[in-house]
């Protein structure tokens, strides 16, 4: 690994203007700090209060980007960074952009011949009745590029689909229907070419939402996740896969559903993971060994410009 110093002078970019500034508030501030800690030149910045081309005026070396949602790991301000020249942490513009739409990265992992939840794209003329012959009660509609479950809802009955389709609308004009899957959530990290322990994921309330990640208590995380090593190592290989398939590079994180018969399926993929006390990544990083100032430092060193 690097000498801290060999960094050079690093911008922490967190906040932002999206749905989920106060989660990336938090992860920024989690990773600021550890960088401080190693020794690393590391400060503060949040795009929604400066111009990007501060960046550049300030002389940062390289960014760190703990931002979520739009404006943070859709692929703008990868572009950004790209204009300017200055490396940055995570995936590229095409891998952000497909990782943040749940729907395109759905369309690619589809032709690439990966197992994803039966889905079906809503808008307002659809037919209450037709998505749910097809998809089956429950099930969970969400716009197509928000992360964190922003404007997600679980439909119960055919009644609650109209009010969670405008629900879901009122954050992307995307919105995407899925079909339930009951046998459990699980998640993989990746760190550079590996493919870190899996996680089960097993909330307390009727799903793993915005109040489960971050707000509450009694979410369990089970690390090691309870498969045996041959499924373990299947889920690993589609992570791998999936994270390749959309251009994934540096580090991200790969979504799982399984179903009551062991089928797993591939949900989503998220370019710019949450770097809090409730987040994931540092959870698999701590059963492999790795502290959070290591995962930090990690990160950082596979920063890349495109």
């Amino acid at each position: 690994m690097n000498n801290p110093e060999s960094f050079g002078k690093v911008a922490v970019l967190f906040g932002g203007r999206s749905a989920e500034r106060e989660v990336s508030l938090k992860s920024g501030a989690a990773v600021l700090a550890a960088l401080q800690r190693s020794g690393v030149d590391a400060h503060a910045f949040d795009p929604a209060t400066e111009n990007l081309q501060a960046l550049k005026d300030r002389g940062f070396d390289r960014a760190f980007i703990a931002l979520h949602g739009r404006f943070g790991e859709d692929g703008t301000v990868q572009g950004a960074l790209e204009l300017l020249g200055i490396p940055y942490t995570g995936s590229g513009v095409m891998a952000s952009a497909l990782g943040m739409d749940k729907w395109r990265s759905k369309l690619v992992w589809q032709a690439g011949g990966l197992p994803i939840p039966e889905y079906l794209m809503l808008d307002d003329q659809s037919k209450d009745t037709e998505v749910v012959e097809r998809l089956g009660l429950p099930l969970f509609v969400k716009p197509a590029n928000e992360g964190s479950s922003v404007g997600i809802s679980k439909v119960k009955k055919k009644e609650e689909l109209q009010a969670a389709y405008f629900n879901a609308a009122t954050h992307d004009k995307l919105v995407i229907a899925e079909r339930f899957i009951s046998g459990g959530e699980y998640t993989v990290a990746i760190l550079g070419d590996r493919a870190l322990p899996v996680i089960k994921i097993e909330p307390a309330n009727e799903f793993y939402d915005y109040e489960a990640k971050y707000l509450r208590d009694d979410t369990r995380y089970l690390c090691p996740c309870g498969l045996d090593d041959a499924a373990e190592k299947e889920m690993q290989r589609l992570a791998k896969i999936a994270f390749s398939l959309i251009g994934g590079q540096g580090w991200g994180r790969v979504d799982f559903l399984m179903s009551e018969d062991r089928k797993m399926y591939v949900l989503e993929a998220n370019t710019s993971p949450g770097m809090t006390d409730h987040s994931l990544v540092p959870m698999a990083a701590r059963q492999d060994g790795i502290g959070f100032e290591e995962l930090v430092l990690r990160v950082l060193e596979l920063a890349h410009v495109g």
